[in-house]
């Protein structure tokens, strides 16, 4: 905890500050820790004097340890953030999430709120509503990678009390790209509450939530997560217009409407670049 200011953190790392969601959630950190330590395997710089950027390939162990020297808590949005050939996750998502818990453990982090994602479960067909003891049913490379993670981190929380909270993120952009989206929206601004409810709430152990705003349609169930304090603010309901309705397959042989998972259920297993 901070010992200067009165801000809930002394130092918060954000790992993947380049990506979609690093962009809309770096700014937001000033307000909770003294320092914001930002990195990403490409370059960065540091945007504003309480700011601390590091370029961080996290398959590189002795460069991760050293990303979290002096972190009290970590937002984990690194890696590969999509379906693609196993050595490119096996890498990022894999080794690299390895890294980053060794070093978490061995720093002395307190929490990491870890980007999980729906495609852990994204074989569950959209006729059921899941929770979070819902079994894994990942639909490809990237989605085994996120199962990997939640069940790593639920080791360094029994071994070492290391806190988690695993965010499914469903489908966070500006607004939904496709039908499916409409179920599996995330607004950015229920995105940075929910990381907020994460870091902020109290011995949260390990745990698990899923990232979807109040859209008309859920396929899953955040019930027994209600600790967190997480109230999603905005809904799928305000595009409504973005997508006619259209009859749906009666026998659901397409299967990207059969499964949560969508067009991901088809896109693997992905070749490795010649």
């Amino acid at each position: 905890m901070s010992q200067t200011s009165g801000k809930p953190f002394r130092r918060l790392l954000l790992t993947g500050a380049a990506g979609n969601l690093g962009k809309q959630l770096r700014g937001k950190l000033a307000e909770w820790a003294d320092i914001v330590r930002v990195s990403d395997i490409v370059p960065l710089t540091a945007d504003a004097p309480h700011e601390e950027a590091m370029q961080v390939d996290l398959a590189d162990r002795a460069a991760v340890h050293a990303l979290l020297e002096g972190v009290d808590a970590l937002v984990h949005l690194g890696g590969v953030s999509v379906e693609a050939p196993f050595d490119d996750i096996l890498q990022a998502n894999i080794l690299g999430l390895y890294n980053v818990y060794s070093a978490a453990q061995k720093q002395g982090v307190k929490r990491i709120v870890y980007a999980s994602s729906n495609h852990a479960v994204g074989f569950h067909p959209v006729t059921e509503v899941l929770d979070i003891d819902t079994p894994h049913r990942p639909d490809g490379m990237y989605g085994i990678s996120k199962c990997f993670g939640e069940d790593l981190s639920r080791y360094y929380f029994d071994r070492f009390g290391l806190e988690t909270v695993c965010l499914r993120i469903g489908s966070s952009f500006e607004q939904p790209k496709n039908p499916r989206m409409m179920v599996t929206y995330l607004s950015y601004r229920d995105f940075v509450e929910l990381v907020r409810c994460s870091l902020f709430t109290n011995r949260v152990g390990h745990a698990i939530v899923y990232g979807v705003s109040n859209n008309p349609t859920l396929w899953v169930d955040n019930t027994k997560a209600a600790f967190l304090g997480f109230r999603a603010q905005d809904s799928s309901a305000e595009f409504a217009g973005l997508f006619p309705p259209k009859a749906p397959d009666p026998q659901m042989d397409d299967w990207t409407q059969r499964f949560q998972g969508g067009p991901f259920v088809l896109l693997g297993p992905m070749e490795p670049k010649a």
